[in-house]
């Protein structure tokens, strides 16, 4: 067979970046076709790889300011070849997935999620942003056609695999499409139990800053608890986040993978607050043999044992996050169970299923000519 990976852009490193790493070792020899790359910001780790770019690769500011320039990317993303392949992959949360492929090329998506900002509040994802005021005017003016430009896309999409079954239900929703889930790689073998002794005093969030990831909720919580909470990484809203944070609250920005994992370790337990189509550090943080404290909602349902591996609490709310985290001190966790719920994220078991489903496919498309 020969392969061909798609994917959004290479202008950050995060989850979606790790499945490509892994689907890269999967099929060594693939190139990827991405609309933009900046070898800087996803540190060097597809140096190795036949990359090819779209033309928004040589506009100025794209790798900046990508988010303002849907447009152009839903049409660079229709400007690739994939005439010579036999198969391809996107991995996609958003443009990859709407490639344009020969009806002898079999198309396969891993889909992270349909397209947020077009399916979601696009008032919302203006807010998330920075955007000049006359661009958040123009912005729901042109959601309408990028919704109708999404949709008929996906059509051209022969397998869906969801990230999630809370992404499979939204592919179904707003797709009208069936998807097999197999949820992302997470490095298991990289993260370690702690014993209970030797456990730290303070409660742990990790992620991006952004407003939809409600750390400010649990800030408030902590700064009235009084309790020691650590933050890793920065983001958008990181100095909105540091006004309002008493000296309880310490944050870390990036750090190593070595400090984060011990950061992991000895945590008492993990906060969850938000949202999320896969939230890769809750179960990094469940590899660690920490409970996590998690709003109800999201991918995070399926992986969570109310009691068991962690704590739910159904409201985005100060009051919310501290009955909560009340709860979690009258329970004794056991950080073996913890960790053993999150054994079935790791990386050969994602490569697995993804290969078998990749053969098999390509079996029944041949078969089908």
């Amino acid at each position: 067979m020969k392969i061909a990976i798609v994917h959004d852009y290479l202008i950050q490193y995060g989850g979606a970046e790790r499945v490509l790493e892994a689907l890269c070792e999967i099929w060594p020899h693939a190139p990827i076709y991405t609309l933009i790359h900046d070898s800087e910001k996803v540190h060097g780790r597809f140096d190795d790889k036949r990359i090819r770019t779209s033309f928004l690769q040589k506009i100025p500011f794209t790798k900046k300011n990508h988010r303002i320039f849907p447009p152009f990317m839903m049409l660079a993303i229709e400007q690739f070849n994939f005439d010579y392949y036999d198969v391809v992959i996107s991995d996609s949360s958003s443009f990859a997935k709407n490639i344009i492929t020969s009806p002898s090329t079999l198309h396969i998506s891993y889909c992270h999620t349909p397209m947020r900002y077009a399916w979601d509040d696009c008032q919302y994802y203006t807010q998330e942003f920075s955007f000049p005021e006359w661009l958040k005017k123009m912005v729901p003016f042109f959601m309408n056609y990028i919704r109708n430009w999404d949709y008929s896309a996906t059509n051209g999409v022969d397998k869906f695999i969801s990230n999630s079954n809370f992404v499979r239900s939204r592919i179904k929703k707003y797709y009208h499409r069936k998807a097999e889930t197999v949820n992302p790689p997470v490095e298991i073998n990289n993260f370690y139990l702690t014993p209970k002794e030797k456990l730290g005093d303070y409660f742990l969030m990790v992620g991006r800053m952004m407003k939809y990831k409600k750390m400010d909720v649990v800030i408030e919580a902590f700064n009235e608890m009084k309790i020691p909470l650590k933050i890793v990484s920065r983001g958008p809203e990181f100095k909105n986040l540091k006004k309002i944070a008493n000296d309880n609250i310490e944050f870390l920005g990036r750090i190593s993978d070595e400090e984060l994992r011990e950061v992991y370790s000895k945590a008492q337990a993990f906060l969850f607050p938000q949202e999320e189509d896969f939230g890769i550090v809750a179960i990094e943080a469940l590899a660690s043999g920490r409970p996590v404290i998690a709003f109800r909602s999201g991918d995070i349902v399926e992986h969570i044992e109310h009691e068991k591996n962690g704590i739910f609490f159904d409201d985005q709310t100060k009051e919310s996050v501290m009955n909560a985290v009340r709860k979690f001190k009258e329970i004794d966790f056991d950080p073996s169970f913890i960790r053993s719920t999150a054994l079935k994220f790791s990386k050969e078991n994602f490569q697995e299923k993804i290969k078998e489903i990749v053969e098999r496919e390509y079996d029944n498309f041949e078969k089908s000519k």
